[in-house]
């Protein structure tokens, strides 16, 4: 581990958390994206959308030799001059020396991540040639000497404040930090630079193989002038920007400006095909392909899909990390989800290493991805590399090969550290204060103690009387509802009976790999993932229940993707894959149980929390919402139901309890100002954190989990 490393990002961290400003400005604007953006796609099948752009994304990757000749040839015809870098320094040298032949003085810019990408305008400035950034955000940074923090919105760290100030200095006189005022300053400071020029350059967003062309998609006119006022014009387009046609062309066009800032169309879609006139004499059009590091990303299996990105910048806009700390901490010149996987490729996994440990794993930006990339998926891949590259750290390493996979050494520490807990639990189940180094884990939440007595050490002593089963079902506890919460184990028992099903505990049972995998340690999750299903087929149930969905998608999905390849394995995780399911979508589906508990309850405010791995993993939340209304509460929404809680497992408790604790506090604001006396959700996680950081605030509010309010109403009928 490269601890100057970690340590400078830590500082990093520490800043951003330290600044308010930045944190409300980033919630505002992504609470006013989620509102545009579900306005922009109304009577739109956003699933079938972004299947369509995925399908043909995928097919330009597969056929991508192919295209990119078919896209140079066609470009050729029409009068341009191609030239392929390999690298980013040979973009900027082979820019640079036209810029020097053509006697440039000046280069106007309009907006460009991937000039970002290669560093081009400090290239430029070298070989003494202005680079000026025409788009109003990159101008803004540009002036400030900063990088952009958005791929979309480049200045969205920064107040209108501090943007006067920026301008009155170059303008010379005091600008008040007014908007209009502001945009006009920067046009009327940008427009001579136009006329000025000796060269423009742009990026694209899109390159039509059957065409030879190239389309830029924009909210300002600077990229249109920059593109056609001087006589040169230099387009700067990662290879990855191919697309078949102009039909597939205007498939991105429809879905990108609605997915990247909530608008039906942008102001501007301009398409560039050939050298066209330009003051009498034929323009100069240059098209600079460039590779560097897209090609190794094509080849790379686990992480390829992620060239399917059309740069919309959603996966920012809805991260709870990236809305706690920003760009500038989460990101190194591409940000968010998609930032980490590209740096990691494009400027190596140095750079990409403490982005891929700061990702919390909630999915957000999964589920709003307009080329359907399973984002979190990659990012655990590199994690796992990551942890090749450097270690896990000594501990991490004998807690999960050493310990985690030994079954009965592990539980054997679990029930070993209930007896060492009790000069801090003092005989309650809650620890509040945890002394010396240890303190900072309580200072802004409670955590649960383990319990006295495992839930696998409860089961047998739990009677079930059902002379006629309907369905014989494997629990799945999981070490939270195992070893912290058995009682949730036992609630789960006393629902399922009333349903007539009998319920089973395999004590084979391992913890499902998740902390493992999340920490890059790919070797023990494939190792669990073998015991555990051992252990759950070994009796052949009807079902396995899941009271914890980060096990659910363990089960259904991940002990499916490590043994795909194992003929031994493959066959059995399938098996278990298909008869796993959450416990509330069990009642309600399987079981058509909701009737059961109609009005049985003590009508109670509730509002309702979706945990990530539910919601965005499994697929389920309606479920829950359901079985609360029948069973005789009145459920009121909270804001941002669906907004991670900031758990994460060893994420809040050992990785960035800092930011946890930011994400937490946003949750527990949301609930509050729902006027809910109760808060349900459907993971021990979630529960674990949420009950925490309402007791540490002293918030009268309850955190249950839906298994507990049913079982709650059957005792109160």
């Amino acid at each position: 581990m490269n601890k100057q490393r970690s340590k400078d990002y830590r500082q990093r961290v520490d800043q951003a958390l330290a600044t308010p400003k930045l944190q409300d400005a980033l919630h505002q604007f992504g609470d006013a994206f989620l509102i545009s953006r579900e306005k922009a796609f109304a009577g739109h099948d956003f699933e079938a959308l972004r299947g369509n752009i995925s399908a043909m994304k995928t097919e330009v990757r597969e056929n991508h030799d192919e295209l990119l000749q078919q896209f140079i040839d066609n470009a050729k015809a029409a009068g341009t001059i191609i030239y392929q870098a390999k690298t980013a320094a040979d973009a900027n040298r082979y820019i640079t020396d036209l810029a020097k032949k053509k006697g440039a003085k000046l280069a106007v810019k309009s907006k460009s991540m991937v000039s970002e990408e290669t560093h081009l305008s400090a290239a430029l400035e070298k070989a003494g040639i202005q680079a000026l950034e025409t788009d109003l955000g990159e101008w803004i940074v540009q002036l400030a000497g900063q990088r952009p923090s958005h791929m979309v919105m480049p200045a969205i760290h920064m107040f209108k404040e501090e943007i006067a100030d920026l301008f009155s200095k170059e303008t010379g006189q005091q600008e008040p930090a007014e908007i209009e005022h502001l945009v006009e300053v920067a046009r009327n400071q940008l427009r001579q630079s136009y006329l000025d020029a000796d060269i423009g350059i742009t990026g694209a967003n899109i390159a039509v193989a059957e065409t030879g062309g190239i389309a830029l998609i924009t909210n300002e006119g600077n990229a249109r002038l920059a593109s056609t006022m001087p006589k040169v014009h230099v387009a700067l387009v990662g290879i990855e920007k191919l697309v078949p046609t102009l039909e597939d062309a205007a498939r991105i066009i429809q879905v990108l400006p609605k997915n990247a800032t909530g608008q039906l169309l942008t102001s501007y879609v301009t398409w560039i095909r050939g050298a066209v006139p330009c003051a009498g004499e034929d323009k100069e059009f240059h098209i600079v392909l460039l590779d560097n590091g897209r090609s190794a990303l094509a080849e790379s299996p686990q992480c390829r899909d992620a060239l399917n990105c059309i740069r919309c910048g959603a996966c920012a806009n809805v991260c709870p990390v990236y809305q706690s700390v920003g760009g500038h901490v989460f990101g190194h010149v591409y940000i968010g989800a998609i930032g980490i996987i590209l740096t990691a490729f494009y400027h190596g996994l140095d750079n990409a290493a403490e982005l891929v440990k700061a990702c919390i794993g909630c999915r957000s930006c999964v589920a709003v991805c307009p080329s359907n990339i399973d984002l979190e998926e990659i990012i655990l891949h590199l994690r796992e590399k990551v942890g090749d590259d450097e270690g896990i750290g000594a501990g991490k390493a004998l807690v999960f090969r050493k310990v985690m996979q030994n079954r009965k050494l592990f539980h054997t520490m679990i029930k070993a550290a209930s007896f060492l807990q009790k000069p801090v639990t003092r005989g309650e189940r809650t620890i509040r204060h945890l002394p010396l180094f240890f303190s900072p884990l309580t200072e802004w939440r409670t955590l649960p103690a383990v319990a006295d007595r495992a839930l696998r050490d409860s089961f047998s002593q739990k009677s079930q009387k059902i002379d006629k089963p309907r369905y014989r079902v494997a629990l799945f506890g999981g070490c939270a509802n195992d070893f912290l919460y058995p009682e949730l184990g036992l609630d789960l028992i006393e629902v399922m009976n009333a349903l007539d099903v009998e319920v089973y505990y395999p004590l084979e049972q391992n913890c499902c790999g998740i902390p493992a995998i999340y920490s890059g340690e790919k070797e023990t999750a494939v190792e669990l993932a073998k015991q555990n299903i051992k252990a759950m087929l070994a009796d052949n149930p009807d079902y396995v229940l899941t009271t914890c969905p980060t096990c659910a998608m363990a089960l259904k999905h991940n002990f499916v993707e490590h043994l795909k390849d194992n003929p031994a394995w493959a066959e059995r995780a399938e098996q278990l894959s298909k008869i796993t399911i959450d416990a509330a979508s069990f009642i309600l589906n399987q079981l058509a149980g909701a009737e059961l508990f109609a009005d049985l309850a003590k009508s109670e405010k509730i509002t309702y929390h979706d945990s990530c791995h539910l919601k965005r993993g499994v697929g389920v939340w309606q479920e829950p919402r359901h079985l609360i209304e029948k069973s005789g509460h009145e459920l009121v929404e909270m804001e941002h139901a669906d907004r991670c809680c900031g758990f994460g497992g060893s994420y809040s408790l050992t990785s960035h309890p800092d930011i946890s604790k930011k994400i937490l506090q946003d949750k527990v604001a949301d609930i509050q100002a729902s006027g809910a006396t109760c808060v349900a959700m459907d993971c021990p996680g979630c529960m674990m954190q949420i009950r925490g950081g309402l007791e540490k605030s002293d918030v009268p509010i309850r955190a249950q989990h839906t298994i507990e309010l049913l079982a709650e109403a059957l005792r109160n009928k």
